[in-house]
């Protein structure tokens, strides 16, 4: 059975796409077959992967909705191990049509498990918002990891969502994990970068990965050709430290 991760922070720009992409490829690269769903109407997921979300007919959205099974929405990505639930523009409205849908805040759950036994991975990548698309996605999955970027306010909304992943644990989904906070655009040679990591790390100190996410050039420019870091630049520090943080999320399910 795959494990289901969700991709969360209600932040936008912090690096949940990236994170998303990247672990996948890297868990793809050792030969672990890996869904990407993509949640964000921004499609951003979609369109790293080299898909264009205009030219996608179904996505995650007529999943959710019922109108198609959602084996019939997922994309192949191109690349061995790696399948895509692809977003488009039609997502931007399911917020709003999710309010009045019987167990609204399980529709991603429920379009998921005919296809969950196909992945050794699933990763939900998330709109920066705590709606309800975000709720399904917790109700989705049974561990959260948040990447949180390496800046001033790198605390302030952490506290919300992690309400929010505590709301969802006590009324709909009691066995949902938070698997950790993962540092993302990290400045090795920044004194703030290590302020923050260290400000971090004494909230959540059993919650933080080893490996931080450096700002680089490379991650940066590789969604634009619609490649993963791998692909990109392997031998750059951003293809390096995802090939970390993949084998330290394998390592967590392991020692479980």
């Amino acid at each position: 059975m795959a494990r289901k991760i969700s991709i969360v922070n209600q932040k936008g720009g912090v690096g949940k796409t990236t994170t998303a992409i990247n672990v996948g490829a890297a868990l793809a690269n050792h030969d672990h077959k890996v869904l990407i769903v993509d949640l964000d109407p921004q499609a951003n997921a979609t369109s790293g992967l080299g898909i264009d979300y205009r030219q996608v007919e179904h996505g995650v959205y007529e999943a959710l909705s019922g109108q198609v099974p959602t084996v019939d929405a997922i994309r192949e990505s191109g690349r061995p191990n790696i399948h895509v639930l692809p977003a488009t523009q039609n997502l931007a409205g399911a917020n709003v049509e999710l309010v009045t849908v019987e167990r609204r805040e399980w529709r991603l759950a429920e379009a998921l498990e005919p296809v969950v036994h196909r992945y050794d991975y699933l990763l939900v990548d998330c709109p920066p918002s705590l709606g309800l698309l975000t709720v399904n996605a917790l109700t989705a999955a049974d561990e959260v990891l948040i990447p949180v970027q390496c800046e001033y306010l790198a605390l302030e909304g952490l506290g919300q969502l992690l309400e929010t992943i505590e709301l969802v644990k006590q009324n709909l989904k009691p066995d949902l994990n938070v698997l950790g906070v993962v540092m993302t655009m990290f400045e090795d040679d920044h004194e703030l970068s290590h302020s923050v990591f260290h400000e971090i790390y004494k909230h959540f100190p059993h919650h933080i990965f080893r490996v931080v996410i450096p700002r680089n050039v490379k991650l940066a420019e590789a969604p634009s050709f619609g490649k993963s870091i791998f692909e990109h630049s392997r031998d750059s520090s951003g293809a390096r430290a995802y090939h970390r943080l993949a084998r330290e999320i394998h390592w967590t399910g392991e020692a479980k």
